[in-house]
């Protein structure tokens, strides 16, 4: 059978590879208060967030920050850095991490990328931005990184309509449990005694 001289050509073309970036490329990602993460040696940008967002990242914070000042057993941090490889480092929205994490994870001072986490810690929150891409990326694409490097609970904070998806790590990865409503609280075993309403988050 003859090969159509179209589909010929392409076929004998010798094409590049796809790039694969890795973190070594972070150093030189420039200072616009953007942030640049790297998923499968992909670069993906996420711009300055909406104020609805830093808004209920702050009630996150300040309701795990009563629940650990009474509990130490770790620290809650805003937009911490975590290297899980060379082609995967992210930046959520919130995470928290044992004392213990935190001690053998956080990479030493003098050292590159030093202060960032590489490992995973123990919880991990993002918040969904309107846009279709930042949702697909929180809710399938980073769900399936987290799962993959051992994050024990993944958290979407879904603004729009008030909800927090809570998912745990199962035999496949990160599997969700529940989508829990304005009207409800989440308790978790990561937090002993812990329990968030989230009417103390959805409020402005």
């Amino acid at each position: 059978m003859m090969i159509n001289e179209q589909i010929r050509q392409p076929l004998n073309e010798v094409r590049p590879l796809p790039i694969r970036y890795t973190v070594d490329e972070l150093e030189f990602m420039p200072e616009d208060n953007n942030r640049y993460e790297l998923i499968d040696g992909e670069f993906t940008v996420a711009h300055s967030p909406h104020l609805d967002h830093q808004h209920l990242a702050s009630n996150l914070n300040t309701e795990f920050g009563i629940y650990l000042k009474k509990n130490h057993i770790g620290i809650v941090v805003q937009t911490p850095g975590i290297i899980f490889s060379e082609e995967d480092a992210v930046i959520p929205d919130l995470i928290f991490a044992t004392h213990e994490t935190v001690r053998i994870s956080v990479i030493a001072d003098g050292k590159r990328f030093a202060g960032k986490l590489n490992a995973a810690p123990e919880l991990v929150i993002e918040i969904l931005s309107y846009d279709k891409k930042d949702i697909e990326r929180d809710r399938v694409i980073k769900r399936e990184l987290y799962g993959k490097y051992g994050v024990k609970e993944y958290w979407v904070v879904d603004g729009l309509f008030n909800t927090i998806e809570v998912y745990r790590l199962g035999t496949e990865g990160l599997e969700r449990i529940k989508r829990f409503d304005l009207h409800e609280s989440i308790e978790t075993e990561i937090l002993p005694n812990f329990s968030l309403k989230l009417t103390d988050i959805f409020r402005f």
